[in-house]
This record gives structure tokens, sequence and C-alpha cells, in this order.
């Protein structure tokens, strides 16, 4: 199956008050393996970049008013994301800003019934742990020790990485395991009706002998208080 794991970075909280996306990072997977496929894209956002928003990810306006606007990346990020099921930690957060680019340039949004969110799936397996990235991280012994500031392209390797473990851990010939046992499976049946239609034997007699019995007594004899003897 193909999945993608993506992270934004934005200008703030809020789409509806006029942030924006600023970069999108995309991880490619078939069947919970990373491809080596990513996507990975800065934007200008056409508005000035709170202080607090650029100590987070560290993008300067002066940065990234060299970019293009989003319009000329996105028929490259909506071929790349395909029909496949999305991926995000806050999902909610980073489809809402992904679905904002989309409707300022009259595009239709991405369908939320695809949207995968890690830390849904993180408070229900680690009750009342931390579920922020970097704390799921240093749970299942992922290196980030590169990740000075939040990157998306970064964020949403180690999300991919994170994920996979989230999901049934790093043990992924388990399930090629599961495919050996149905063909071990379907080809014992084929051998047993392959039996079936061969020639048939009688049973063969497995009864001791008058001589086996009686070397069985014998033996027991020799043996001081045999319980076979009561």
């Amino acid at each position: 199956m193909r999945e993608i794991v993506f992270d934004t970075e934005t200008t703030g909280l809020d789409p509806a008050s006029g942030d924006r996306m600023v970069e999108i990072g995309c991880v490619e997977m078939i069947n919970r393996v990373p491809t080596g496929a990513t996507f990975h894209a800065y934007f200008n956002p056409q508005r000035d970049m709170p202080a607090a928003a650029e100590a987070v990810h560290g993008l300067s306006i002066s940065f990234l008013e060299q970019k293009p606007l989003f319009s000329e990346q996105v028929d490259e990020l909506m071929e790349f994301l395909g029909d496949a099921p999305l991926v995000a930690h806050n999902a909610g957060f980073d489809f809402g800003f992904l679905n904002n680019e989309l409707a300022l340039i009259g595009r239709e949004p991405v369908d939320r019934g695809r949207m995968v969110d890690t830390v849904a799936i993180a408070r229900k397996r680690h009750p009342g742990a931390k579920v922020s990235l970097d704390a799921l991280c240093t749970r299942y012994g992922i290196d980030r020790s590169h990740r000075v500031k939040h990157g998306a392209l970064l964020d949403a390797e180690l999300l991919a990485q994170v994920y996979v473990e989230l999901t049934g851990g790093r043990q992924i010939g388990l399930e090629l395991a599961a495919e050996t046992t149905v063909v071990e499976v379907a080809f014992s049946g084929q051998a047993q009706s392959a039996a079936a239609a061969g020639p048939r034997r009688e049973p063969r007699p497995h009864s001791a002998t008058a001589e086996e019995l009686a070397r069985h007594q014998e033996f027991i004899g020799r043996i001081e208080k045999s319980l076979w003897s009561n």
C-alpha cells in the first residue's frame, strides 16, 4: 500500500487569520517502507514572517521571497500525493494549511478521509504519555540529533520512522512470514489432495506380538516394587 508521510511549516497557527504554508516535505512509503522518493518545496507566502514562527523553523522572509508561489508548484505536489493516504503529526493542522493554499488558488481540497493522524495513534497506544515528535523519537530510539530546528522534510522523514513503530514496529518480515505460511498451507492442502487421489494402502498393524509382550513382562518382573506389577 502506498502512503505519503508529510509535514508543513507555516507563518503561524491559523490559516483563517491569514497565516500561510511556507514549506512542505513529503516521504513516499510502500507497505510502511520508505522508497526513497520525496517531494520538498518552499513557498513565497507574500506576507511577513512573525519572529515567533521564524524561531521555530528558521525560515526568514528574505529567504522565502526568492521561492516560487504555491500555485507554481501545486501540480507537481498533487501529482506526488496522488490518491494515497496522507500521514501527518497532528494532521488536522497540516491538512488545514494545505487545503487553505488550495482554496486560495481555486483548487479542490484534499479529502480529509485520507487523513492519518499519528498524534491520535500515539495517544491511543501510549495513553497519558507525551506524544510530541521529539518524545516519540526518544521512546523508539530514533536519532534526531540533526534536528536543530523544525524542517518539513526532515520532520517527515523522522515521522515516517515513528509511524512504522506506532503501527507494529520494524518487523516487516512478519508480513512475509505470514505470506509464506499461506503458501505453505496452500501447498499442504494440495499435497493432501494428491495423497487422497493416490493408491490406498491398508493400515499397518501396530499391536505388540505375543513374543514382545512376554519379554515386556519378564522385564517388569525384574523391577523391584514396580508400579506395573500392582
